[in-house]
């Protein structure tokens, strides 16, 4: 199954509210353009699989928008693990992320769902934060390649 990227999304302020997006363009100075934590460091795109997101409303038995999760990707065909820190994330042409750690969950994911913050815990469901090295234009559907 190909690994693809299922929606985008960003955030103006700080706990402001996720604006999804039909394409993005991504930069090493920017991140996800408009994001407000897109500055340059280990965090600066936030990229969940769709598959983990999917088991964890099941684990609180909710149909929640993957926009609670407040992360900026939402890709489909993979499940991120321990075993990714270090490794590109290439998406479409020229995207390109590395992915240095696991996006531990917050606070906020318990206001936003009781056990919400316990059921992203295991097995990396929460995603994983990326620093952009290189630049690209994203949307939908584009293909992804993992190495």
């Amino acid at each position: 199954m190909a690994i693809t990227l299922e929606a985008i999304a960003y955030k103006t302020a700080k706990r402001g509210v996720m604006k999804p997006t039909f394409c993005a363009n991504v930069t090493v100075e920017r991140g996800v353009e408009n994001d407000i934590f897109g500055r340059p460091g280990k965090r600066q795109v936030t990229v969940m699989s769709k598959q983990q997101w999917q088991k964890t409303c099941q684990h609180v038995n909710a149909d929640l928008d993957w926009l609670t999760r407040r992360a900026n990707l939402l890709i489909d065909g993979y499940e991120f693990s321990a075993d990714d820190v270090g490794k590109t994330i290439s998406i479409g042409t020229e995207l390109k992320l590395e992915i240095t750690g696991e996006t531990d969950p917050c606070k906020k994911m318990e206001m936003a769902h009781t056990r919400l913050e316990q059921a992203l815990t295991p097995d990396w469901r929460g995603g994983v934060t990326c620093k952009v090295i290189q630049a690209g234009l994203i949307q939908p559907n584009d293909i992804i390649t993992i190495d």
